[in-house]
């Protein structure tokens, strides 16, 4: 692997909480403009090793660095568009007023920021919502706004935790174009999923159960090493359900 085209470099990684071990000696890397999935059930500890990506949490061994940092780092803010899987808005604010709070905090400004807000509705269509308080705001139009406030910079690196869930087909296509588009600019995309048909659409899949790493490949070099028809069928492979 080219080290020169590493974005996300993680090695030996630990965390625990409460004398439970999320994460057992993780170690990955991902390169400019992949699209690199996450797969695992609830509670395997996909969540807790986006937020240290991330740099919203500490890895207790181990190390993780992005674009050559060492995570966490202040300074890799602008680098970054990260969007959780609880949507971190203000609902008491406008659509338009949250983007252009967090448009502030990226040092978007005059009229970039106009059009960078009129994009990323777009994307996600919500234009016609742009003034409505995100109160009123159902629970995939949340996520919608989550995922256009991630894409607002116009970061290097994109780190999506579920970003779909609540998001209705026809319009998770258009967002895996639009995701897709991005990947062909340069962009690199780290996203978890249990979605077995997005898991599909990454470029290589890392998987996990238990807070440790089954297997990173291709989806295509999971279902040749498995023998399998399917993701599903090789995640269990992996998983232990099948001899």
């Amino acid at each position: 692997m080219n080290l020169q085209s590493l974005v996300v470099e993680v090695n030996g990684v630990y965390r625990t909480f409460d004398r439970k071990t999320v994460l057992k000696n993780i170690s990955l890397q991902v390169t400019k403009a992949e699209t690199f999935g996450i797969l695992g059930p609830s509670g395997s500890g996909k969540t807790t090793l986006v937020k240290l990506l991330n740099g919203i949490d500490e890895a207790d061994a181990g190390e993780v660095h992005v674009l050559g940092v060492k995570m966490p780092a202040l300074s890799m803010l602008q680098s970054i568009g990260y969007m959780a899987q609880s949507d971190a808005l203000y609902t008491e604010l406008s659509a338009k007023e949250n983007l252009e709070f967090f448009a502030s905090l990226y040092g978007l400004k005059g009229g970039n920021r106009v059009r960078r807000i009129a994009d990323v509705m777009e994307v996600v269509n919500l234009q016609e919502h742009l003034r409505k308080r995100v109160g009123q705001y159902s629970g995939g139009m949340k996520r919608r706004l989550s995922l256009a406030i991630a894409l607002l910079h116009e970061p290097p690196l994109l780190i999506l935790d579920e970003p779909t869930v609540g998001i209705d087909p026809l319009l998770r296509q258009s967002i895996w174009r639009e995701l897709k588009a991005l990947n062909a600019k340069g962009t690199t995309i780290i996203l978890t999923t249990h979605v077995m048909d997005e898991a599909e659409k990454c470029d290589r899949l890392a998987m996990i159960r238990d807070g440790e790493l089954l297997a990173v490949d291709t989806p295509e070099g999971l279902l040749q090493a498995t023998g399998s028809a399917s993701i599903e069928e090789a995640f269990l492979y992996y998983g232990g359900a099948r001899q």
